[in-house]
């Protein structure tokens, strides 16, 4: 298992800060992990769940 970095996740998907956060309080987008006081990440596997289900729901 990998985690991501919010720079990560932008690079991977493209999205923007503002975009990925929307669509996480929307429930679009895999939840962020916390991993101590001010660092947070996303699950690899969780990510590239999503952008394969972005590419079937073409």
């Amino acid at each position: 298992m990998r985690f991501l970095k919010l720079k990560e996740v932008m690079e991977k998907t493209a999205l923007s800060r503002s975009a990925i956060y929307r669509k996480m309080n929307d429930d679009e987008f895999p939840k962020s992990i916390s991993l101590g006081e001010r660092a947070v990440a996303w699950v690899d596997k969780e990510v590239d769940e999503w952008m394969e289900a972005c590419l079937l729901g073409r």
